[in-house]
């Protein structure tokens, strides 16, 4: 069975890829660490609590606060993409279970170092809790059974700037860390989600007529997020990046072409801070440090989410 240790800056589709690691037949989310993204920090703690509560687990996943701020500089939140609250704009009660004093620097670590070889870490966030984890422990790298990321994008424009899709682009130097560890790495880029994650209007007339907590409740998060999409993007679609990366986490299947490459992200100031570069064609030499996802099954994806939604274990 997977362990898996989830870092997420909880607004949207982060909310859908918890509840499908807290509903796997094959897995065990063993903690949530919170890192800065999305929205306001202390909502993004509060929209994972309260999705543990609406999984059915409440009380028995700890979640971590961790970085506030990526390592060097700024960035801007997100709330005009996922609301007000990072839900939708749907404002939920708030959730029974607090968050764990302990810090996610430190969660990460113990949580490794506690089990070696045992543990998948996920990350939907930006990179700057794992980055400082490293940097404390830099042994727990090479104890990590697998490290799955959603960010970057190969050889695709970005969603930030035209060069930098959110997640790296928030704290490229911490993603530059990561990448440059020696973790066993996976990458989900943006585009992947924007080929197979796709949820249009169809399959929302079919979400809609399940009827189920599970269902409303994707429905309720994602408001926003398709509104944005059809306003700005001009689609009718909401995207699924994190939900989309964890069904890969969960069945190998859902990715049908991985290939090693070296990766690398782009720290400097200016147009393209933040872009994840892919050497496709090896034209740098270098060691190949990620496996990336160049294709995945829209139909796994979809089969696993539908049956998140219709109240079954995934």
């Amino acid at each position: 069975m997977l362990k898996i240790l989830l870092d997420t800056d909880t607004a949207g589709d982060d909310t859908i890829a918890i509840l499908m690691a807290l509903r796997s037949t094959n897995a065990k989310l063993v903690g949530v660490t919170i890192n800065c993204g999305n929205i306001r920090f202390d909502q993004e703690v509060e929209n994972a609590l309260y999705t543990i509560q609406v999984g059915g687990y409440s009380g028995r996943v700890p979640v971590y606060p961790g970085a506030r701020h990526p390592l060097l500089k700024d960035w801007s939140t997100v709330e005009h993409i996922h609301g007000r609250y990072g839900t939708g704009n749907s404002h939920f009660p708030r959730a029974r279970q607090r968050p764990s004093t302990k810090a996610a620097v430190d969660a990460i670590v113990d949580t490794i170092n506690s089990e070696p070889g045992e543990i998948t870490l996920v990350e939907i966030a930006p990179m700057t809790n794992l980055a400082m984890a490293i940097r404390k422990d830099p042994s727990i790298v090479k104890k990590v059974k697998r490290f799955y990321f959603m960010g970057g994008t190969n050889q695709y424009l970005g969603n930030v700037t035209p060069a930098a899709e959110f997640n790296i682009w928030v704290d490229p130097e911490a993603a530059k860390i990561v990448l440059g560890s020696g973790l066993p790495t996976t990458m989900v880029g943006w585009e992947i989600c924007m080929k197979y994650g796709l949820i249009g209007p169809g399959e929302y007339s079919e979400v809609e007529a399940m009827r189920t907590k599970y269902s409303e409740f994707f429905i309720a998060v994602n408001r926003r997020v398709r509104k944005f999409m059809k306003e700005e993007r001009g689609m009718d679609a909401t995207s699924c990046p994190d939900s989309m990366t964890m069904s890969i986490v969960l069945n190998p299947k859902a990715a049908t072409d991985v290939r090693k490459r070296f990766v690398d992200v782009d720290t400097s100031d200016g147009l393209s801070r933040g872009a994840m570069v892919v050497d496709d064609m090896n034209v740098l030499r270098r060691k190949p440090n990620v496996s990336v996802v160049y294709s995945a099954s829209q139909r796994v994806f979809r089969g696993m989410l539908y049956a998140l939604l219709r109240g079954k274990k995934v």
